[in-house]
C-alpha cells in the first residue's frame, strides 16, 4: 500500500524537534514493511518582508526534500498570511502541494491520502484525495478539533473533510465525543492512542537521575521533593497554576522544562510568590534528556487548559512518575489507577492537595510505569496501518 501522508506538524531541518511524535510514529510505520509511506510537510511562509524575520528567515532555508528516518519528506511552500488567514490555509496549502502530489501519484500512484492534523492538514488532504480520486483518513490530536472548532469557516471545513473521509482518528476517546459533538459522524470515529518510545522512556533510579541532571538543577537540595512541569510555555499549559500551588508544598521544588512567550510573567509570578528559589527555569530540554529529569521528579505537573491526550503524559509513566493533571481530553484514559496519580481541578489549592498526597505515599515507580505498558510506537503503527488498509479497500 502507497500512502501520502500530509503533515504541517512535522520536523524539517530549520526546526528537527518540531512535531517529533509525528515523525516517531511514521518511523514506526515505515518500520513495520506494509506501506510504502511518503511525508509532505508544507511550509508556511509571510510574503517579504515578513518572512525576513525569525522565525520564517530560517524557515526560508528549509530544502525542498529531507530524509527523516529514511522517510522521504518533501516540503513546499505555502503563503501564510499570520495572525489573519488561518481559516484560509487548507485551500492555498492545497494549491502549493497538489502540483508535486500529481507528478509523485503519475510516477506511482497512492492508495490513500491521510492527514496527521485535523485543520488545517484534514480540509487540505481533501482537496488532494478529491483531486486524486483517492480515500481519506484524518488524524485528530486536540488543538485542530479544541480550538479550529470554535472558528465558524473551520469549523465548516472540518465538518466537509469529515464527510469525506473514510476513518478520522482521535487520540483518546475524549477526544472522539468533542468530534461527535461538532457533528462529525460517530460511525466514522476510531480513537487512536499515541505511542511510545519504550527504550528511551523507562524508569531510572531517582537517584541515579538526580545525579544525571546536577548540571540541569545545580541549586536542588538533595532531599527535596522535586516536581517537574514539562511543556511550553504558554498560557494554556497553565505552569503559572503550578507555581501559585508550591506555596502550599513545603520545601518542593518545580522545574519548568521549556521555552515560550509566558517566561517573562512566570518569573515574575515566582519572585512576587516569594518562590524565586523553588522555580527553576531548564529551557528546552532535549528528547534525550527528558526521561532522566522525569525519572528524577516525584511527580510530573502539567495543569493544561485543553489536551487531547498529551503525548508527555504518557512518556512520564512510563518513566515511573506519578502525574498531577486536570480532567481535560482524555487524561481520565491515562489515569485510571492511584498508581498514576491524580486528576485534580485547575486550581492552585487542588493541585497543591494532589500532589501533597503523592509526596505523603508515593507509588512504586515500576507500578507507575505498568500503567501504560500497553503504549508503544510499534502497537500505534500497526493499528494507523490497518485503518489505512480498511480504508483503501
Amino acid at each position: 500500500m502507497r500512502v501520502l501522508s500530509l503533515s504541517t506538524l512535522f520536523p524539517a531541518p530549520p526546526r528537527p524537534a518540531f512535531g517529533k511524535f509525528v515523525a516517531n510514529q511514521m518511523g514506526a510505520v515505515a518500520r513495520n514493511g506494509n506501506t510504502d509511506l511518503v511525508m509532505i510537510n508544507p511550509i508556511g511562509l509571510p510574503p517579504w518582508p515578513l518572512r525576513t524575520r525569525a522565525p520564517y528567515a530560517a524557515l526560508a532555508t528549509c530544502p525542498a526534500t529531507s530524509d527523516c528516518g529514511g522517510i522521504t519528506v518533501y516540503h513546499p511552500r505555502f503563503t501564510l498570511f499570520p495572525l489573519i488567514g488561518g481559516d484560509s490555509n487548507p485551500a492555498r496549502i492545497a494549491r502549493a502541494v497538489l502540483p508535486l502530489v500529481r507528478r509523485l501519484h503519475a510516477e506511482k500512484p497512492f492508495d490513500l491520502i491521510d492527514a496527521q492534523f485535523f485543520f488545517p492538514d484534514g480540509p487540505a488532504a481533501a482537496i488532494i484525495a478529491r483531486a486524486l480520486g483517492l480515500p481519506l483518513t484524518i488524524k485528530a490530536r486536540g488543538s485542530d478539533i479544541h480550538y479550529w472548532g470554535t472558528r465558524p469557516a473551520a469549523l465548516r471545513q472540518i465538518r466537509a473533510a469529515a464527510d469525506q473521509a473514510a476513518t478520522v482518528l482521535p487520540c483518546s476517546a475524549a477526544l472522539g465525543r468533542d468530534m461527535a459533538a461538532l457533528g462529525i459522524d460517530p460511525d466514522k470515529i476510531r480513537p487512536h492512542y499515541t505511542g511510545l518510545d519504550r527504550a528511551l522512556f523507562r524508569p531510572t533510579p531517582r537517584a541515579d537521575a538526580r545525579a544525571a541532571i546536577a548540571d540541569l538543577l545545580p541549586a536542588l537540595p538533595a532531599p527535596a521533593p522535586l516536581l517537574v512541569c514539562p511543556g511550553a510555555l504558554i498560557t494554556i499549559k497553565g505552569q503559572a497554576l503550578a507555581i501559585s500551588a508550591l506555596a502550599d508544598i513545603p520545601a518542593a521544588h518545580l522545574a519548568l522544562a521549556g521555552v515560550g512567550p509566558e517566561e517573562a510573567a512566570l518569573r515574575a509570578l515566582a519572585a512576587a510568590s516569594g518562590l524565586v528559589d523553588r522555580v527553576h527555569f531548564l529551557g528546552q530540554v532535549s528528547h534525550n534528556r527528558l526521561p532522566v529529569l522525569m525519572s528524577a521528579a516525584d511527580a510530573v505537573v502539567l495543569p493544561s487548559e485543553r489536551e487531547g491526550l498529551a503525548n508527555v503524559w504518557v512518556e512520564a509513566l512510563a518513566c515511573g512518575t506519578p502525574l498531577v493533571i486536570p480532567n481535560v481530553g482524555g487524561a481520565a484514559e491515562v489515569v485510571t489507577t492511584p498508581a498514576a496519580g491524580h486528576l485534580a481541578e485547575r486550581t492552585p489549592q487542588a493541585i497543591a492537595q494532589a500532589l501533597n498526597a503523592l509526596l505523603a505515599a508515593p507509588p512504586a515507580p515500576e507500578d507507575v510505569a505498568a500503567t501504560v505498558a500497553h503504549f508503544s510506537w510499534e502497537a500505534n503503527a500497526a493499528r494507523l496501518i490497518a485503518v489505512w488498509q480498511q480504508a483503501a479497500r
